[in-house]
């Protein structure tokens, strides 16, 4: 198994308005039923504030990048993008790989 590790810096007071398109969109779901294996979502609280962090797991980078693809061929998708983009100062994403001792393989 990978982990990806998504970050997601927000202007100053827009990450509500960022989880209530999330919600009310159904890009949650869409989101869900296609990346399939969400390890978690976290907002901070201290440290960088406005933030997101979230954790995906995929099989392998071909299976990531297949679940990725089929996301962003989706209309709805595609359309909540552009009404939450302009909320998003700065994303990150990272792939993680499990050392041989890490309890996720």
């Amino acid at each position: 198994m990978i982990i990806e590790k998504r970050t997601y810096d927000f202007y100053p007071g827009k990450l509500p308005e960022f989880f209530r398109l999330y919600e009310e969109t159904g890009a949650r779901e869409l989101q869900l039923s296609t990346l399939g294996n969400l390890i978690g979502y976290f907002s901070t609280e201290t440290g960088t504030l406005n933030q997101t962090v979230h954790l995906w797991g995929y099989v392998s980078l071909d299976d990531r990048m297949t679940r990725r693809a089929a996301l962003m061929s989706n209309l709805l998708w595609r359309d909540f993008l552009n009404l939450v983009t302009p909320l998003i100062q700065k994303q990150n994403s990272v792939v993680l790989l499990p050392t041989e001792f890490s309890p996720i393989r």
